[in-house]
C-alpha cells in the first residue's frame, strides 16, 4: 500500500515509517507544499497522512488513485470533504492523539506571555538582562489567582482544567453542551466578561469562524491576554491586533493563524507582547507515536475492508 506523509519528517520518524515496509506498507515523505515532487508523489498515493498543508479539489484531482484522507491531528477543516467524499475517498482523523501536547503547549504559551520570557530571554542575549526596563516589571504576572476561561471542553480543555486549577488559577469554561465537571459552566459572553485569560479549544466551522472578534474581545477585562492554540480562523486576526495595540491586552499566545506559513511581514512579528509558535503545539514525537498506531491500524482496515477508525462524515 502506498502512502504519502506530506509534511517534514525527521530521522526518528523515517525510520519508522522504514519499518513498515515488512507489512508492504510503503510511506513516502513530502515536505513541499506543492511541487513536482508532490505531484509524482499524488499520482500513486492511496492513502495520505495529512497534517497541516489545505487539500482542495485541485489537490485532490492529482490524486486519481487515493482512498484515504488520514488527518494526523483532530481538525478536518483543512479538507475539502465534500470533494473527497464525491471522488470515493474517505476522511479519518484521530480525536484526542494530540491532547497532552497541545495542553502542555498552551500551558506554556500562558507562562510565556505572563511571565514575557521571549522578552527576557531577548535581554539576556544582548547582555541586559539585569537592566530591564520598569514597563516590562510591571507587566510580570503569575496564572496563580488569575481567572482562566476555555472556550470548548474538548479533551485538551479537560486535560488543561486540572493543572490550571493546581497553579491556583480560577478555572471556568464554556460548551454548547451541559457538562458535570468540576469548574464553573458559563455562557460565551459570561466568559469573556470574567477571563483574565483565555484559552481557545474549538474547532474551526461556520459558526465558530471569527467568534473573537471586536466586540468579543472588548467583553475581555482590561489586561487580559488571548491563547490560541485551536485554529487561527477562529479569531479576526484585526481585531487582535487593534486590541494589541491600544494597550486593552496585555498580550497573545499564538500558535495558529489565518493565514500559515505567517508572512514575514505580519504585524504581529512586530509587537513583543505576542508570543509565537509556527503551529506546532501538536507536534511530539508522543503525538507522532500515537497518532502512527491508530493510522496504521487504519491502513490494515482499509486493506481487509474492515471498519476504520474514527470516519469523518461527510458534510
Amino acid at each position: 500500500m502506498k502512502v504519502l506523509y506530506h509534511h517534514p519528517a525527521g530521522a526518528r520518524l523515517r525510520r519508522r515509517f522504514a519499518e513498515l515496509a515488512k507489512d508492504d506498507i510503503a510511506v513516502t515523505v513530502v515536505e513541499a507544499a506543492a511541487g513536482p515532487a508532490l505531484d509524482a508523489a499524488l499520482a500513486e498515493t492511496e492513502v495520505l497522512w495529512h497534517c497541516l498543508y489545505p487539500i482542495d479539489a485541485a489537490f485532490l484531482e492529482k490524486a486519481p488513485k487515493l482512498r484515504l484522507i488520514q488527518k494526523i491531528g483532530v481538525g478536518v477543516n483543512t479538507i475539502d470533504r465534500q470533494t473527497a467524499a464525491a471522488r470515493g475517498v474517505t476522511v479519518c482523523n484521530l480525536p484526542g492523539s494530540n491532547a497532552p501536547a497541545v495542553a502542555e503547549h498552551t500551558l506554556a504559551l500562558m507562562l510565556a506571555t505572563l511571565r514575557q520570557l521571549p522578552q527576557l530571554d531577548a535581554a539576556m542575549r544582548r547582555g541586559q538582562g539585569w537592566a530591564l526596563t520598569p514597563q516590562l516589571e510591571d507587566g510580570l504576572g503569575e496564572l496563580s489567582g488569575r481567572r482562566v476561561g476555555l472556550v470548548g471542553w474538548g479533551a485538551t480543555a479537560q486535560r488543561l482544567a486540572p493543572v490550571l486549577a493546581a497553579l491556583g488559577a480560577k478555572v471556568a469554561f464554556c460548551a454548547q453542551r451541559t457538562h458535570g465537571a468540576p469548574y464553573a459552566q458559563r455562557s460565551f459572553e459570561a466568559l469573556l466578561a470574567q477571563s483574565d485569560v483565555l484559552s481557545l479549544h474549538l474547532p474551526l466551522t461556520e459558526a465558530t469562524a471569527h467568534m473573537l472578534d471586536a466586540k468579543a474581545l472588548a467583553r475581555l477585562p482590561a489586561g487580559a491576554i488571548v491563547i490560541n492554540t485551536a485554529r487561527g480562523g477562529l479569531i479576526d486576526e484585526g481585531a487582535l491586533l487593534a486590541a494589541l495595540r491600544k494597550g486593552a491586552l496585555a498580550g497573545a499566545g499564538l500558535d495558529v493563524f489565518d493565514q500559515e506559513p505567517l508572512p514575514e511581514d505580519h504585524p504581529f512579528l512586530s509587537l513583543p507582547q505576542v508570543v509565537l509558535t509556527p503551529h506546532s503545539a501538536w507536534l511530539t514525537q508522543e503525538t507522532l507515536t500515537r497518532s502512527l498506531t491508530t493510522a496504521v491500524a487504519n491502513l490494515h482496515a482499509l486493506r481487509s475492508g474492515g471498519p476504520l477508525h474514527h470516519e469523518v462524515p461527510p458534510p
